[in-house]
């Protein structure tokens, strides 16, 4: 098992405009008369509106990406204002990401908690905090089993202080047995 991170993240793939050969004859705009112009001002008019937004609005997420093969259930835990707070289960197919905090990051430290129902691998850690088998938010960390929860090692992403982070968890490395 490995999670890894990136902050803050790029696109997946650039913007690259359509490869289409120049136009000619009936179809060809008639520069002549303005009709071509129309369509470079509604271009150019979109351009000024994506350029107007914060150069990070789409870095502002805490996402996660899940590189194995098998859907997986992830739990989250953080500081809040109101104190510490689990949440779970976001339901995460193979080779698929998806927001686990949307807007820009607050603190600095999450915890992460994933486990693969149908293979029956985890990735967990040694920061302990509550969950419970269906869907919750769960506020606070102490006394989990008193209060009818599950207590849950989590392990713990440093975002660096970045505004947008993204966690991969990728399957654990193959290892084999070497021959006798």
């Amino acid at each position: 098992m490995i999670a890894t991170g990136a902050g803050p993240y790029a696109p997946a793939t650039p913007f690259q405009p359509p490869a289409t050969a120049p136009r000619s004859g009936a179809d060809a705009p008639d520069r002549r008369r303005g009709r071509g112009r129309r369509s470079v001002v509604i271009a150019a008019g979109a351009l000024l509106a994506y350029l107007a937004l914060p150069a990070d609005a789409a870095l502002a997420d805490l996402r996660l990406c899940n590189k194995t093969e098998a859907t997986v259930s992830v739990a989250i835990g953080y500081k809040a204002k109101d104190g510490w707070t689990t949440e779970g289960w976001w339901n995460i197919p193979g080779n698929k990401c998806n927001t686990l905090i949307p807007g820009p990051l607050t603190a600095r430290y999450y915890y992460l908690y994933a486990v693969d129902a149908r293979q029956g691998g985890e990735w967990g850690g040694k920061a302990f905090l509550c969950t419970r088998r269906k869907m919750f938010t769960i506020l606070g960390t102490e006394d989990c089993v008193a209060r009818g929860y599950d207590r849950t090692g989590f392990f713990e992403i440093d975002t660096q202080e970045q505004r947008g982070w993204t966690v991969q968890l990728t399957e654990p490395t193959q290892r084999g047995t070497a021959g006798k």
